[in-house]
């Protein structure tokens, strides 16, 4: 079910960023550019909590990166609730190297997926039917 599915979708994604002491951002966006037939572009508002249905109608997924939490609450707090508001499914990501991720986020998230390229295309792909 990973790479053998034909997807010509062009994915609309906003990624967590914020204070990243570990670089799990680029990190991330580098797994993403690994798999050249997964096609994808990230959204970015200079505030999540003011933009609003006409910037939320286009993504497809959020992504929150679970390691930024700790230095980003209200960055995640904001996408938490956009999500709730225009039902875009939450893609968790491990924290790097650690597999525990906060309950709060746990308890939002569609999916939760670790670091593997594969894993986190085929939870984006997938995550809305997991909700």
């Amino acid at each position: 079910m990973f790479e053998d599915e034909k997807d010509d979708k062009i994915y609309n994604l906003i990624i967590s960023q914020g204070t990243d002491m570990k670089n799990e951002y680029g990190q991330f966006t580098e797994k993403l550019f690994s798999k050249v037939d997964f096609l994808w572009k990230e959204s970015i508002s200079g505030s999540y909590a003011h933009a609003g249905e006409s910037f939320y109608s286009k993504v497809d997924r959020i992504i929150l990166l679970a390691g930024l939490y700790k230095d980003n609450v209200e960055l995640f707090e904001n996408l938490i609730e956009a999500s709730k508001k225009y039902e875009i499914p939450i893609v968790l990501v491990r924290p790097l190297g650690v597999e525990e991720v906060p309950e709060l986020l746990e308890s939002k998230a569609a999916t939760i997926v670790g670091w593997n390229a594969n894993c986190i295309i085929d939870s984006i792909k997938h995550a809305d039917e997991l909700i």
